[in-house]
């Protein structure tokens, strides 16, 4: 993409916080400081922890969400609060360094409501599966099992006819996806576990082709499958090779996307199961960061099921019955 404009860079400091970012910065952090430590490289595992705990410090010193000090910023993705990446970074850091003091800090930081959502800006389920993982306590098991009742078809969720559990036009699928993995990770710390791989596959069938778009078997992931979105709402991808121009005049091309994007997972259909492949329409044919990341996770939380040969049956409502989870055992409908 050919950018011109100006791209100013922005900044935290003191009198000028922003915990909800430095707060999940610390947790990313610590738990990279797990990984390295891990892996034996000591060294930069070290360097790793002493960012995460500065940042907390930072956080904790200057609480506030980053959009009260980056104004510029809050017209586009405002922050709700900093309570929950406050928590998760808190959490975190007591796994890193064993200090009680962590823990404390984020069952104060903890809220006992149920969210709207797993997303960007709210994350006190996560926060709330963190300190069950830590305590056993069953008063963060009844808030995890709380937050999924209302995302079963008995709850409070609409679901599309084919079996999507459908929060919000804006991302449907991002929503699923991280709801997912919130059942898959609550399912490994032993909350109803058959019953959450289940649901959480079901879901990821649907997403990759247990559905009725275009006759069937149509992944939302692009690249994934015979039939995928070949038009996403993506500048880059909607541009050709350098020296070709690339302005808002490719929005408009009704042709595919000279370049694939590979694994990007699209916004989702309607309430109806309704979708456009149109790369004008930013609501159902976006991709974003954030629509993938949770998706992902489900998805490496599968390869362990496979792995540790505990893949669940499924029963989607609109199967595809030529695709399947490699190594996959026992499944009805699961679409790779």
């Amino acid at each position: 993409e050919d950018m011109t404009m100006d791209r100013p860079c922005y900044k935290l400091s003191p009198g000028h916080g922003g915990s909800d970012v430095a707060g999940e910065w610390a947790g990313a952090l610590a738990a990279a400081y797990l990984v390295y430590k891990d892996k034996g490289d000591t060294a930069y595992a070290t360097k790793l922890l002493a960012a995460a705990e500065s940042l907390y410090a930072f956080a904790k010193a200057n609480p506030g969400t980053y959009t009260g000090s980056v104004q510029d910023a809050a017209q586009f993705y405002s922050s709700s609060g900093f309570e929950d990446e406050m928590c998760e970074g808190a959490v975190w850091l007591y796994r890193a360094t064993g200090n009680a003091q962590y823990l404390a800090e984020a069952k104060d930081y903890n809220s006992a409501a149920w969210a709207w959502a797993l997303s960007w800006d709210d994350k006190k389920v996560a926060c709330q599966l963190l300190l069950y993982e830590e305590t056993k306590n069953a008063a963060y098991k009844d808030q995890v099992v709380g937050f999924m009742a209302g995302w079963s078809e008995q709850g409070s969720i609409s679901y599309t006819p084919c079996g999507l559990a459908w929060r919000d036009k804006w991302g449907a699928n991002r929503y699923a996806g991280n709801t997912a993995f919130l059942a898959l990770a609550a399912a490994e710390a032993g909350i109803l576990t058959v019953k959450y791989r289940t649901w959480a596959v079901e879901q990821l069938n649907y997403l990759l082709g247990d559905n009725n778009q275009d006759d069937g078997c149509f992944s939302f992931a692009i690249g994934v499958g015979d039939k995928y979105p070949v038009s996403p709402h993506h500048r880059s991808a909607s541009c050709g090779d350098i020296p070709e121009p690339c302005s808002e005049a490719n929005l408009h091309v009704k042709t595919p996307s000279p370049h694939l994007l590979l694994g990007a997972l699209v916004g989702g259909p309607d309430q109806t199961g309704h979708y456009v492949d149109d790369r004008e329409d930013y609501v159902m044919n976006e991709v974003a960061i954030d629509y993938n990341s949770g998706y992902h996770s489900a998805l490496a939380g599968v390869m362990h099921l496979i792995a540790t040969d505990n893949f669940p049956v499924t029963h989607n409502k609109c199967p595809c019955p030529k695709n399947s989870f490699p190594g996959a055992k026992g499944t009805t409908a699961a679409a790779a």
